[in-house]
């Protein structure tokens, strides 16, 4: 009587699983769809404080176009009250850090300012 009990039962559980329905296409969709919306409702990362001593580009943006002279590096310098300029030639590495006194100007491959921002 054993030996056909184990059969059976395990001829059983594999029909009742067999049986059961798979998951409906509309409750995974909403599920993913819950999943994205928590994803993107979470807050961005706070900006980096500035202090009130910060570059101000807006002073330097005379420079886009321009070559990055001597002359020319300490008058948006001067003019954008940062304490360092940075030239940034195309594919250059250069550090993340956020740094609110100094002024980056973009080269293109001709050495010519592209762009002034502060950090």
């Amino acid at each position: 009587m054993n030996r056909l009990l184990v059969p059976a039962l395990a001829l059983l559980a594999l029909a009742v699983t067999a049986c059961a329905a798979p998951p409906d296409e509309q409750e995974q969709a909403v599920d993913q769809a819950q999943a994205r919306a928590a994803e993107q409702a979470r807050p961005a990362a706070p900006a980096p404080a500035v202090s009130a001593e910060a570059c101000d580009d807006l002073q330097a943006q005379w420079a886009v176009g321009a070559k990055p002279t001597e002359a020319n590096i300490q008058q948006v310098r001067k003019d954008s009250g940062a304490d360092s300029v940075r030239t940034l030639k195309p594919n250059q590495p250069v550090t993340m850090d956020f740094n609110d006194r100094r002024l980056n100007l973009e080269l293109d491959a001709n050495g010519v300012v592209t762009s002034v921002r502060c950090g």
